[in-house]
């Protein structure tokens, strides 16, 4: 499930922005919700506050004239302690709130008394005392008047405790009795406030869901009508890819949109012809090779066997004829070379190459292919030396096309060999290993070597590293071009590395079985002796 939900994220513009813009318009609603609440609950608690503070001024005001009206000759505190209170109470019962009186207090001593926990304190039936704080208690012990704070009420009903928020106020009154001074605590609780502010946040919630679902059903609307068209051209590209060429976008309106999917459509347009005419050019250039190739074979046929018979008899010529003689030989050998290569580019061009496998043991292919290239190598005065391992290297290959490849690189190293800066080092050493995925061979010589940017160019056709040199083998040009195309078709590797005057190596790496994965060769691209460090 979460690679589902991974999958569509990264394949879907439009989950992204709907998913985006919601989560941002959340971030946005919270905080505009979050300032509202706050805006809200100062509100809601100021207004109960001032209508708290003028209630127990009331109150306050009250219970100080009837203690103004009070007889100056009664002495009992304690009686005239509870005549002050219990109307208070009362009331309290049916407006809905609580009173403490505390007192008296004395702030002559280090103790100023007056203490709730210190007993003597009369409050309504069922509260808890601790409901009024400590450091409001702390307040009236040192200082006079009015003072107010937030706090939680707690009440006992039979066995059942509730606490509440509420706001506490306090005022101090003298009694006459005693000329002490007495603490009246009125205890008002935010029940209302509290179910109203519940009340706000539940309504700003359902607002904030409803607006985000608002949200998110207009942008995926909106990026529907863009993404929509996206997806369609996508799939036209993708089809376009895959070769059908036909394939077009519908046109609607004339907006933005509209206008790209002219535009599509025109390019695909010219795509398809100049597609079309590379195409029929390729053919035409196909056949003209194919046909050519084909067609010259008679006439070389008739060039050969009366160039065979001036070769036979070139012994009666005057010595420029002779010479003559030869050299027609020897170019219609090249001819005749040239001519099988172009019919084995055709072929290729054409995509009627096929392999024709079987399992080949590499050490064996080396062996014949450098015991073949000897004669021209004595002839340059060359070394060729074969590194292989004891044990058999084997891949499932066309040997044909395999010979084929190694001769014409061995046929190369010969052309461009030069003596090795190493005295008894062979000029060209061809190297032969395997593993388990994979088989190569590597082809060294100490020869010119390749410049930056060559080793790509030198599998182009008719493409050559030195054009000053001589041939030795008398090669076509088109021999390293077959090669390369017979190593794509094992799906293999054909590479080249080279460093002026450093000589260069040729590299082929063909997969243990065709179709198999390569991923590395056995042999190394830079040889070890070349001084580079090897990636």
């Amino acid at each position: 499930m979460l690679r589902r939900v991974l999958t569509v994220w990264r394949r879907s513009i439009q989950a992204r922005v709907v998913v985006t813009t919601v989560l941002l318009s959340a971030l946005a609603v919270s905080a505009v919700g979050w300032l509202l609440l706050q805006q809200v609950r100062d509100g809601l608690l100021q207004h109960r506050v001032d209508a708290v503070l003028a209630e127990s001024a009331t109150e306050v005001a009250d219970a100080r004239d009837r203690l103004s009206a009070a007889s100056s000759v009664d002495v009992d505190a304690s009686g005239q302690q509870r005549d002050l209170v219990e109307p208070i109470i009362q009331r309290g019962a049916t407006r809905g709130f609580d009173v403490v009186m505390a007192g008296p207090i004395n702030r002559d001593g280090e103790n100023p008394g007056g203490r709730i926990a210190d007993g003597g304190a009369e409050f309504s039936p069922g509260l808890d005392t601790a409901s009024v704080p400590v450091r409001l208690e702390d307040h009236f012990a040192r200082r006079d008047g009015t003072a107010w704070t937030y706090t939680t009420i707690r009440s006992t009903d039979g066995d059942t405790v509730t606490s509440v928020p509420g706001i506490v106020v306090g005022s101090q009154v003298e009694l006459p009795a005693d000329g002490l001074t007495y603490v009246l605590y009125f205890l008002y609780p935010l029940n209302e406030e509290q179910e109203t502010l519940g009340l706000v946040t539940r309504a700003l919630l359902a607002a904030g869901a409803l607006l985000l679902l608002l949200v998110a059903g207009v942008t995926w609307l909106v990026t529907r009508q863009v993404v929509t068209p996206i997806r369609l051209a996508r799939q036209v590209a993708e089809r376009l890819a895959a070769g059908q060429l036909q394939e077009r976008l519908r046109v609607h309106g004339e907006d933005d949109l509209a206008r790209l999917a002219i535009s599509f459509n025109q390019m695909a347009s010219n795509l398809q012809r100049q597609i079309r005419q590379l195409e029929e050019l390729s053919r035409v250039q196909r056949r003209f090779t194919s046909d050519v190739s084909h067609e010259l074979r008679t006439p070389l046929t008739t060039v050969r066997m009366a160039g065979d018979v001036l070769h036979d008899a070139r012994g009666r010529f005057d010595p420029a004829a002779s010479r003559a003689a030869e050299l027609l030989q020897t170019e219609l050998d090249r001819f005749e070379r040239l001519l099988v290569d172009l019919l084995e580019i055709s072929r290729f061009d054409a995509g009627a190459a096929v392999l024709e496998t079987d399992d080949v043991n590499l050490v064996d292919v080396v062996h014949r292919v450098v015991d073949a290239a000897q004669p021209l190598a004595r002839k340059r005065g060359v070394e060729v030396a074969v590194r292989a391992p004891d044990r058999p290297c084997l891949a499932e290959a066309d040997v044909r096309r395999v010979e084929r490849i190694l001769r014409n690189l061995v046929a190369n190293a010969i052309d461009h060999a030069a003596a090795p800066p190493t005295p008894g080092v062979p000029a060209i050493v061809v190297s032969v290993d395997a593993d388990d995925q994979a088989a190569a061979v590597a082809v060294r010589d100490y020869g010119v070597g390749l410049a930056p940017g060559e080793s790509a160019m030198v599998f182009n056709r008719f493409w050559r590293a030195d054009p000053a040199r001589d041939r030795s083998s008398g090669g076509t040009g088109l021999g390293l071009a077959i090669s390369l195309e017979d190593t794509h078709l094992h799906g293999g590797w054909l590479q080249a590395w080279g460093r002026p005057g450093g000589g260069a190596q040729f590299r082929l790496t063909l997969p243990r079985r065709v179709g198999g994965p390569l991923h590395h060769s056995p042999l190394p691209l830079v040889p070890t002796d070349a001084g580079e460090r090897v990636s």
